[in-house]
């Protein structure tokens, strides 16, 4: 009986697909699968880093992880350059601030210690090798701090400015963030100001870049902000009061969350100043967590025209909380004048994702005409326990077919 069902399937499927033919239509596997077709511009980035991943480690490495995403074409890649308290390509900035030019293998011990192998990379230049590769296969590289205010307890950055650092009311510091110990540097310090300011234009300026990137971290998680300097300057502000006991008092997250756009504000005039054409990207959770949690504001800074780039974390599992954050009301606004894409996470160490969810997230975002897709990270794309490589790229070339360049500023109306 199911022989003969599949046989008359088989027989009306021959029947429509002559039928549309003569119509002028072509059915066909792919043409089922997509929602939408594949726009003229779209982005197609991946973050690059150096926790879970080994593509940063060499010019090999690179070579070959950059061919491998233009072969699939990808036209944006957003690699780590601040991270774990240090930088990783050669930095005078951080030489003179930290002591240590770079360091490219993350501190994953308590000693304090680098990687034995950092010795073997020498004076390599990881940053510079990136975007001569990139280059040659036309993608853009916009440098990411994905550490950026934060820092681990016992870094290099910690241990020389404990002044920099800010705290809870009872005097702790740590932030667990999984078990790794954090600290958060004082967004409010004029020398932490100074060494996010000096880094930003360090990278925009030494290297051939579209622009530059910070994310969710660059923030303050709202328990903090209770460090004597911090203290002194809301009294000095407010007739001698100390902040209020409550972290989440509204009127005392707001003083914080202003402090911080004045920051994005200065940090943005910093970079024009020096390179006009940087673009200032910035890869946020949704508003409400970012705003409730770490007091980032960005609704106020693309309001205010401080990031010219948006890509919004949506690491969903389920399809209605994914598409109510592609709903939400300051990206419709957002998108109106710069582009707007979304970040779908492609896997963690310990946690594999489907490859049918990856297309079917691509699929719904380009349903809504976002700017397109950036994936955390790259090495997730190819490392599945229960999907083979083969099955991975093949998806990834269906959803990509064809090279596209990344979208542009538009004009603000």
């Amino acid at each position: 009986m199911k022989r003969h069902r599949w046989a008359w399937r088989n027989r009306l499927a021959v029947y429509l697909t002559a039928l549309f033919a003569t119509l002028g239509f072509i059915l066909s596997p792919q043409a089922i699968s997509k929602t939408a077709p594949a726009p003229t511009q779209e982005l197609r980035g991946v973050w690059l880093t150096n926790i879970d991943s080994d593509v940063l480690f060499s010019r090999d490495r690179l070579k070959k992880g950059i061919r491998r995403l233009a072969n699939l074409n990808f036209n944006t890649v957003y690699p780590t350059v601040w991270n774990w308290g240090y930088t990783l390509y050669p930095s005078p900035v951080a030489a003179a601030a930290i002591g240590t030019p770079k360091r490219l293998y993350p501190d994953m011990g308590n000693t304090g210690q680098p990687d034995a192998r950092e010795a073997e990379q020498g004076d390599r230049d990881m940053l510079q090798e990136l975007i001569e590769l990139a280059r040659a296969k036309n993608m853009s590289v916009i440098p990411w701090l994905e550490f950026g205010l934060m820092a681990p307890a016992n870094s290099d950055l910690a241990k020389r400015h404990p002044d920099w650092l800010t705290q809870r009311q009872d005097g702790s510091r740590i932030v667990k963030e999984g078990r790794d110990p954090r600290v958060w540097l004082n967004p409010f310090h004029p020398k932490v100001q100074q060494l996010i300011a000096d880094l930003m234009v360090e990278i925009v300026t030494q290297y051939d870049v579209e622009g530059i990137q910070l994310d969710d971290h660059f923030g303050l998680p709202v328990e903090l902000g209770y460090d004597p300097f911090t203290v002194k300057l809301y009294q000095q502000e407010h007739q001698g009061k100390k902040p209020p006991k409550n972290p989440r008092d509204k009127a005392w997250m707001r003083w914080r969350a202003d402090k911080i756009t004045n920051l994005m504000s200065n940090l943005f005039k910093a970079v024009k100043a020096k390179n006009p054409k940087a673009l200032i990207s910035l890869s946020p959770n949704p508003a409400d967590f970012s705003y409730e949690v770490l007091l980032q504001d960005w609704r106020t800074w693309e309001q205010l025209g401080y990031i010219e780039e948006l890509v919004i974390q949506v690491y969903r599992q389920d399809r209605n909380r994914f598409l109510m954050e592609l709903e939400r009301p300051e990206l419709q606004r957002a998108r109106q004048h710069i582009p707007v894409s979304i970040g779908i996470l492609s896997g963690l160490k310990n946690r594999d994702v489907p490859m049918d969810w990856i297309q079917q997230q691509v699929e719904w975002v380009r349903d809504r005409k976002f700017a397109g897709v950036s994936f955390f990270f790259y090495e997730t794309l190819w490392t599945s326990k229960t999907e083979s490589l083969d099955r991975r790229s093949h998806t990834l070339q269906t959803l990509f077919e064809q090279s596209v360049q990344r979208p542009t500023l538009a004009k603000k109306s």
